[in-house]
């Protein structure tokens, strides 16, 4: 039974000892506690803090990076639309240089083929003319092998001047 109702010593000492226990961590315990309880919760507040304008950095770097990226693609997009234009341009000017070239070699060839053709004619008349005196010749020396003939020949030719020379 002494177990379950303390003696009265005891309980006066046990109530002299918590009390001093509780004013000593009243006095030094507590303080100590509850300071390194705020220190550590301003910790943590500035951690969150910190925390959190790291992610608003982020979130602005990330918008800043895409912004530099959208700009980079327009860039992009206007050089390679740039490229191509030029591209064009110098294609067209060879095309147009290749024409030029392809008339001018055409107009040439087509110059050269009628200097050509007109000494082909020439030459081809000189012959025709050569081969009809030369014929006529044959002809003549035939015809006219006697003098009666060439007689005949001249009063017919004669002839045949003075009966133009009246129709004029």
């Amino acid at each position: 039974m002494d177990l379950l109702i303390p003696d009265s010593g005891l309980l006066f000492w046990m109530t002299l000892v918590f009390l001093i226990v509780f004013v000593i961590l009243w006095k030094w315990g507590f303080p100590a506690i509850v300071k390194m309880v705020n220190e550590r919760k301003a910790y943590i507040d500035d951690s969150l803090k910190k925390a959190h304008e790291a992610n608003e950095k982020l979130a602005n770097i990330q918008k800043e990076g895409e912004s530099i990226l959208q700009e980079a693609r327009e860039k992009q997009a206007t050089i390679l639309k740039e490229a191509a234009e030029t591209r064009d341009a110098i294609v067209e000017k060879a095309q147009d240089k290749a024409r030029e070239e392809g008339a001018r070699l055409l107009v040439e060839a087509r110059n050269q083929i009628e200097t050509e053709k007109q000494n082909a004619i020439r030459e081809i008349r000189s012959q025709v003319a050569e081969l009809s005196v030369q014929i006529a010749e044959k002809i003549l020396k035939e015809k006219l092998s006697s003098d009666a003939q060439q007689m005949e020949l001249v009063d017919r030719l004669l002839d045949e001047v003075s009966s133009d020379n009246k129709k004029e």
